[in-house]
């Protein structure tokens, strides 16, 4: 009797530190979320107090005035009409070339702008409109989508990944809640230079939250999501696609399963492009839009390969836009395809948070039209693996890794360090060599035959850094596969 009652007693406990509130409570993870939450948002305040750029800079004002004529244009014109130039929509100034989530998005901002500041978001005269009150109320949109859309998104995704799993004392789970929500990148692209690109981030942790817990369907519907909010969530689609079709190769009826979810993205995308089905031209028109062939194949000193090559190799002048389109396709595929082979061969949870990063890095270093703020994506399942990789990643956030290894900060940082000499000493040695490239390029001014030679070294360090990534992350994603086959022997000789 004794055994059993003991028996009983031992799986109740694993039972308790399966529930969410339990962990929750007895491991105050709400409590230090709160906080870093609280803390994260007042940053997010601070950062709103600075002048944006473009302000005060006609004739295009920056991506202040972007975001604020979208507003204007979804609020006074039918949504037919939203990527159609025409007398009322100059898409010469600031035209919709986000999805349409993205416009309804601009819709809803915009009644509150109506309601409190009507002539900032009215046709035609409301063009360079900088009031102060119409500044504060759009600042008021951003911070509120980051706490509609973000926070609560890195909140499911810690108690998803980390209830019941015995995994990272409370101490490591505060510091990944915070090296997510205070992002400097995030941060200073979306209250700084103004954007909404917490919309689309969150939506894309609570799809991998759902995948983390097996609710595949959720997940579709919340990638789609992302994805019509912003097209460079693309960037994870290689990942969310060759997991969820190696799950469904490994059940009863795979064909039942790929068309389930199928079904789903196809009606998530239905609903939210209905405005334009309705017409071929209307919706090869916002396709258009979508598509940024027009702007070259990379954005100036962003660290992906074809702006770093350039400088040997002229890209733009050898080869033509059509060429340019074919070999970044390419690049991209092929340098994705390892990650999506292992995933479709092996599905794991580990492995699906490396081939986000994995695929978001292809997408980055290798496709057409690369952004400066494309970094995000690369970033976020950099930040989602902090706890699997403290060296490597923690070390695209040098304010957190500065902080997180001062004396007693965290108590195995020594037994970590003398394990791993070789890859602390390659982190601290490129850590110093971005520092003190910054440090020239704030204090020294560069030689006037080469005004952006400071620059060029940066991007060329940056991306060393990424192919360097890149190569170890895709290989640890192989190393998973090999160690799945040892727990499968171990189990068969159980």
């Amino acid at each position: 009797m004794g055994k059993s009652t003991g028996r009983k007693v031992m799986k109740n406990e694993e039972g308790d530190n399966c529930d969410p509130w339990w962990w929750l409570v007895h491991r105050n993870i709400g409590a230090s979320f709160l906080c870093i939450a609280v803390f994260a948002f007042l940053v997010r305040v601070a950062v709103s107090f600075h002048p944006y750029s473009g302000a005060g800079n006609p004739p295009k004002y920056g991506d202040y005035e972007a975001q604020r004529h979208w507003m204007e244009i979804t609020l006074n014109l039918p949504a037919k009409e939203w990527y159609h130039n025409s007398t009322t929509n100059d898409l010469n100034y600031w035209g919709l070339d986000y999805p349409p989530l993205t416009a309804y998005q601009s819709y809803v901002h915009g009644l509150f702008l109506r309601t409190f500041h009507p002539e900032s978001v009215s046709l035609f005269t409301s063009q360079g409109h900088e009031s102060y009150f119409g500044k504060l109320l759009m600042r008021w949109t951003v911070l509120s989508s980051d706490i509609l859309f973000l926070f609560p998104a890195v909140f499911c995704f810690v108690v998803v990944c980390y209830t019941g799993h015995g995994r990272g004392c409370r101490s490591d789970i505060a510091w990944l809640i915070a090296m997510i929500l205070l992002n400097p990148c995030q941060i200073l692209i979306d209250h700084g230079h103004f954007q909404y690109n917490c919309i689309s981030l969150g939506l894309t942790i609570g799809a991998v939250a759902a995948i983390l817990s097996d609710k595949d369907l959720v997940a579709c519907v919340l990638f789609s999501l992302a994805l019509n909010h912003k097209q460079m969530s693309t960037y994870f689609a290689p990942a969310f696609f060759s997991h969820l079709l190696g799950k469904c190769l490994r059940r009863q009826n795979p064909i039942f399963e790929v068309s389930k979810l199928g079904l789903v993205v196809v009606g998530t995308f239905a609903i939210v492009w209905w405005p334009y089905l309705h017409s071929m031209d209307t919706f090869l028109g916002v396709l258009h839009r979508l598509a940024p062939f027009d702007r070259g194949l990379y954005e100036d000193y962003v660290a992906n390969f074809w702006c770093t090559t350039s400088v040997l190799i002229k890209w733009k002048k050898l080869f033509t836009i059509k060429s340019l389109k074919f070999l970044s396709f390419w690049a991209t595929i092929l340098t994705c395809l390892p990650s999506m082979i292992q995933q479709i061969w092996s599905p794991s949870h580990r492995g699906f948070l490396y081939g986000l990063l994995n695929s978001s890095f292809s997408f980055y270093l290798f496709s057409f039209q690369v952004h400066e703020k494309s970094i995000l994506l690369p970033l976020l399942p950099a930040s989602l693996l902090a706890l699997e990789e403290p060296f490597h990643f923690r070390a695209l956030f040098v304010l957190f890794y500065l902080l997180y290894y001062v004396p007693g900060g965290r108590e195995d940082a020594r037994k970590m360090q003398s394990s791993s000499t070789l890859k602390s000493l390659m982190i601290s040695f490129l850590v110093l060599c971005s520092l003190f490239l910054h440090l020239i390029y704030i204090t020294l001014q560069p030689p006037e035959k080469y005004p952006f030679l400071f620059e060029a070294v940066i991007m060329l360090l940056c991306f060393s850094q990424f192919i360097l990534l890149t190569v170890y992350t895709n290989a640890k994603q192989w190393m998973l596969l090999k160690h799945s086959t040892l727990m499968d022997k171990d189990k068969k000789l159980v």
